[in-house]
C-alpha cells in the first residue's frame, strides 16, 4: 500500500454489470452515451492512468483530449502519441505526487493492481448480466466503503439497460 500522505486522491472510474464484469474482447460491455458524458465530466483536465489495451480500445486508439494520459505498461519500448509511458505503480505515484486527484480507468489488470490503494470509486452499475464477459472488476467489500452519491437511470431509446452512477469513498 502506498503512503497516502505523499500522494493524490486515487480514484477508479469503472462500468460494472451485475456480475462485476467490465469487458469482453477488450471492449466495454455495451454503449451507454450518458456514461461517456459522465466519464468525461469526472476526468476532464485530470490525469488518467490506463493499461495498454485500454488505450488501444479507445476511439482510434488515441489518447483522450484535455487530460494527461498515462499508460502503465511493462513494455519499455512502447510509445503512444500524447501519452506518458510509465512502467510501475511506484513510477505512477511519483509522477502524480503533486496532483489533487488521479483516475485509474482500466483495464482489469490495472484495477486489480491498484484496488487496495484507491480512495474513491466512481461506478456505473449496469443492471444487467452480460454473458461471455472475459474481464472482471475485483470484488468489493462494501463494509469498507461509504456511498456518497447515487443517480439512477432507466433504460431509454439510447440506453438499452437501466444503470446507476455511484460514488463511494473508502472508510478511514
Amino acid at each position: 500500500m502506498t503512503d497516502k500522505t505523499k500522494r493524490p486522491t486515487a480514484s477508479i472510474v469503472v462500468v460494472i454489470d451485475k456480475n462485476n464484469a467490465i469487458g469482453k474482447d477488450n471492449a466495454l460491455l455495451c454503449h451507454l452515451p450518458n456514461d461517456l458524458k459522465h466519464f468525461k465530466t469526472i476526468t476532464l483536465h485530470h490525469t488518467i492512468i490506463m493499461g495498454r489495451r485500454t488505450l488501444e480500445a479507445m476511439p482510434k486508439g488515441k489518447a483522450l483530449p484535455k487530460r494527461t494520459n498515462i499508460v502503465l505498461t511493462s513494455n519499455k519500448e512502447l510509445q503512444y502519441e500524447n501519452c506518458i509511458m510509465l512502467h510501475s505503480l511506484p513510477e505512477v505515484w511519483e509522477y502524480c505526487k503533486d496532483e489533487k486527484e488521479i483516475f485509474f480507468i482500466g483495464g482489469g489488470q490495472i484495477y486489480n493492481a491498484v484496488f487496495n490503494d484507491v480512495d474513491k470509486l466512481y461506478i456505473t452499475r449496469i443492471h444487467h448480466a452480460f454473458e461471455h464477459a472475459d474481464t472482471f472488476f475485483p470484488n468489493i467489500d462494501f463494509d469498507n466503503w461509504i456511498l456518497i452519491e447515487e443517480e439512477k437511470h432507466k433504460a431509454d431509446d439510447k440506453h438499452k439497460y437501466d444503470y446507476t452512477f455511484q460514488t463511494y469513498i473508502r472508510k478511514e
